[in-house]
């Protein structure tokens, strides 16, 4: 009876440490700062294998020279790069020279993931505004 009423009381003290944690407030790591809409841009040039980037922050904006018309422009798509607009009347050469545009982050909470290969930088910049003019 004795090794009864010891496992009850184990089991019951593992149980109320169990309920703290599951209850208890998410917190972030160490370090991270994070906070609010981010996403982390890459640009890939086709043939040189580099790629440049940045990590673009929304709150304040910041992460490249048009970090606040880019901040605005996936805010009014909710974070949904596929959804911008494309440029009107934007006029770009037939030259194939591709570039691939990556983005990985969070956006209202939900994590972003998006890569397309455009035919040049002009076509990227025409089809994704200010979100991936990373060189100015």
């Amino acid at each position: 009876m004795t090794h009864l009423i010891r496992a009850t009381a184990a089991g019951g003290a593992l149980l109320a440490a169990a309920a703290l944690l599951v209850t208890a407030p998410a917190q972030a790591a160490p370090g991270d700062t994070r906070d609010g809409d981010y996403l982390n841009l890459t640009v890939t040039k086709e043939g040189d294998g580099q790629a440049g980037g940045t990590l673009l922050l929304c709150d304040p904006p910041q992460g490249h020279s048009r970090a606040a018309e880019a901040c605005a422009e996936l805010a009014a798509v909710g974070g949904d790069i596929t959804r911008i607009t494309p440029t009107k009347g934007a006029i770009c050469s037939m030259i194939y020279a591709p570039v691939t545009a990556q983005a990985r982050g969070e956006w209202n909470g939900r994590p972003i993931e998006y890569r397309e290969t455009f035919s040049n930088s002009c076509v990227m910049a025409a089809r994704t505004g200010p979100v991936f003019a990373l060189d100015g």
